[in-house]
């Protein structure tokens, strides 16, 4: 299964692809979509949208993870940012491609197992699931890469317990 990762945001969105088979992950692509903030936030939009359709189109993946939106104290950068998703999620529904979101507190718990892990934690465990040598950079291609895995790991867990529950009605 191919999962595409993304931290959505109006200047930089991460993005991060990996194939996850059973609990085994494999790094595919990752990297950032950046606008800059020169030209008119709508033709960062059309940027954003064309890249995320190339990404769809290249990798072919079968779900897209997104975070969700949380804004804790920034508020004034929440309205960028949903509008960043709201182009990444109509890139998705374009092409039909099934589509998951995740807290920042969900992914936490399902790369390291504790809600208030530092990023530095997660980057690591990143780095040691998908067997890289180096800690992904960009930060928001690090985030995005962890969201994809944060994905695969729900959508794991799902099928295993779908599983049991099938075979007990047995």
């Amino acid at each position: 299964m191919i999962i595409m990762g993304i931290d959505p945001g109006i200047a930089i969105t991460g993005y991060g692809i990996i194939e996850a088979e059973h609990s085994r992950y494999r790094l595919v692509d990752y990297g950032c979509i950046r606008t800059a903030p020169r030209i008119p936030s709508q033709q960062r939009l059309l940027k954003l949208h064309q890249g995320i359709d190339m990404l769809i189109d290249q990798f072919n993946p079968d779900y897209m993870a997104i975070e969700q939106l949380f804004f804790n104290r920034n508020t004034t950068t929440a309205i960028p940012v949903g509008q960043a998703r709201g182009v990444i999620l109509l890139a998705a529904a374009e092409h039909q491609l099934a589509v998951a979101e995740y807290t920042p507190l969900q992914v936490k718990q399902a790369i390291v197992g504790y809600g208030r892990a530092e990023k530095t934690q997660i980057q690591f465990m990143v780095m040691r699931l998908l067997k890289m040598k180096n800690i992904p950079k960009p930060d928001d291609a690090a985030d995005a890469l962890a969201i994809a895995i944060s994905h695969a790991h729900y959508y794991l867990t799902r099928q295993l317990h779908d599983n049991q529950g099938r075979e007990q009605e047995n």
